[in-house]
């Protein structure tokens, strides 16, 4: 048990003193907004929107570790038969990042995991039944990859979210709050 904690103190020491190396504030929230393509459609017009905010600790100029809350809502309508499908997925996952360049344009890849949620809806208008059918499946597994770059406190990302029946691509346009160069 002592070799444990000493192992975890060395380690804790050890992140603190790569974070005090960096040109940059240790301490970041990114807030991004953009467009959701779904994975899975019904032969119809598809498509949505995404929103995220992402607190993010800088561990040098290099590397960021943070936590990504998500939501999407992505849907498709298919003109044929009248029916429409709507999901709404959130998500809450562990990032990382790695910078290429350590100032100036930042181009970055990164990647993610966690528990992502979604409630899917379909309307049919051919139905006599006014109400949708909803279907909730609670605490699924996903991962995304992610490319992007960073100028200045403008982000621009995209990414592609692993889920179990239903997943998406993302283009996102953001900025984030601190982070910034250290005086």
């Amino acid at each position: 048990m002592k070799r444990v904690i000493l192992v975890a103190g060395f380690l804790g020491f050890v992140v603190l003193g790569m974070a005090q190396s960096t040109n940059y504030k240790a301490f970041k929230v990114n807030i991004g907004l953009g467009y959701a393509i779904p994975t899975s459609s019904n032969g119809g017009t598809t498509g949505g929107a995404a929103f995220s905010i992402e607190p993010q600790y800088r561990l040098n100029n290099a590397i960021n570790l943070g936590v990504r809350l998500e939501g999407a809502a992505v849907g498709s309508v298919n003109t044929g038969s009248g029916n429409a499908d709507v999901s709404v997925l959130s998500s809450y996952t562990a990032s990382g990042e790695y910078y290429f360049k350590p100032s100036g344009f930042r181009p970055f890849a990164g990647i993610g995991a966690g528990i992502f949620s979604m409630a899917k809806a379909n309307v049919s208008a051919a139905s006599s039944s006014a109400s949708p059918t909803v279907n909730t499946n609670n605490a699924l597994f996903g991962f995304y990859p992610r490319l992007g770059f960073e100028t200045g406190h403008f982000r621009v990302t995209t990414e592609y979210n692993f889920v179990d029946n239903g997943g998406y691509l993302s283009f996102k346009l953001g900025f984030f709050l601190g982070g910034g160069k250290k005086k």
